[in-house]
C-alpha cells in the first residue's frame, strides 16, 4: 500500500503567541502584575505583523489572562479565587481542589459577650457568652479570607479546645453541627487597618465581605464575617 503523505497542519501565528505568553505565566516567568513585552517587541521576536500580536493580546485581554492598560501597557491579570455561595464549602477544600496549598493562622479564640447586636441574631441575652475566633486563610501563601467568626457554644461547645491551624472552624462545625439552613449577605467595603495588615493589602483597597448566619439543631450555630481582597477574589453560584 502506498504511503500518504498528509499535510502539516501548521498552528497560527497569533495562536503561537498566545501559547507563548500562557507558558510564561504558567511557568511563573511572569506573574500577576507583571508587564509583559510590548506588541511591537513581540511582532519582533516572532517575525510577524503587529495585527498578529494585536489579535493574540486581545483574545488573552478577552479571557482575563491579561489586562490591557491605555497608555502603560499590558499585564499579567490579577487572579481572582473563587467561592460558591450556593453550597457552603470548607474552604481548604476549595483551595485543594484548585490544586494549590492551603493554611490558616489563628489570630483570636476567646470567650466573650454576646452583645445587643450579636445577642438578637443569635436570639441571646446581651449578658450570655459566645466563643469567637479570628483565622486568616491562605493559598499558595497568599491570604485570601479573614474570618472572623462567633459561636454558640451550647451548639458546639468543645469549639475553644480546637486546633484551628489544622482545622478550619467551617469543617468542625459541619461535622459538630450538621447544617439546617443558612443566611448571607454581601457588601464591598474599605476594611479597617488590622484587616489591611492580616491580609496584606493597602489601606485604600477594598474588600468583598460575606456576612453569613448558620443555623443548626433550631437555633442559631454561628454568625460570620468573610473578609475577602477584591482585586483577588470572586464569588460564585449555580442553581
Amino acid at each position: 500500500m502506498p504511503t500518504i503523505n498528509l499535510p502539516i497542519k501548521r498552528q497560527p501565528a497569533y495562536q503561537i503567541i498566545k501559547d507563548h505568553v500562557l507558558s510564561k505565566i504558567r511557568e511563573g516567568a511572569w506573574t500577576d502584575g507583571d508587564a509583559i513585552p510590548a506588541e511591537e517587541s513581540l511582532a519582533r521576536e516572532f517575525g510577524v505583523s503587529r495585527m498578529t500580536v494585536n489579535r493574540a493580546i486581545r483574545e488573552l485581554s478577552d479571557e482575563q489572562i491579561v489586562k490591557r492598560i491605555q497608555g502603560s501597557g499590558t499585564y499579567v491579570a490579577q487572579h481572582k479565587y473563587q467561592s460558591t455561595l450556593v453550597e457552603i464549602r470548607n474552604i481548604a477544600d476549595e483551595i485543594a481542589a484548585r490544586g494549590h496549598q492551603h493554611r490558616s493562622e489563628l489570630h483570636c479564640l476567646e470567650r466573650v459577650k454576646v452583645g445587643e447586636v450579636l445577642g438578637r441574631q443569635f436570639g441571646l441575652k446581651s449578658s450570655q457568652m459566645v466563643f469567637h475566633s479570628v483565622v486568616v486563610h491562605f493559598e499558595n501563601e497568599q491570604p485570601i479570607q479573614v474570618e472572623d467568626r462567633h459561636v454558640n457554644p451550647s451548639v458546639a461547645p468543645d469549639y475553644m479546645a480546637q486546633d484551628f491551624s489544622s482545622l478550619t472552624p467551617n469543617a468542625y462545625l459541619m461535622r459538630t453541627a450538621p447544617l439546617q439552613g443558612v443566611r448571607f449577605d454581601i457588601e464591598a467595603c474599605i476594611p479597617p487597618s488590622h484587616i489591611t495588615e492580616m491580609l496584606n493589602i493597602p489601606a485604600t483597597e477594598p474588600c468583598l465581605v460575606l456576612h453569613r448566619q448558620t443555623q443548626s439543631m433550631g437555633q442559631v450555630a454561628s454568625v460570620a464575617m468573610l473578609w475577602h481582597p477584591a482585586s483577588r477574589y470572586r464569588f460564585t453560584g449555580h442553581f
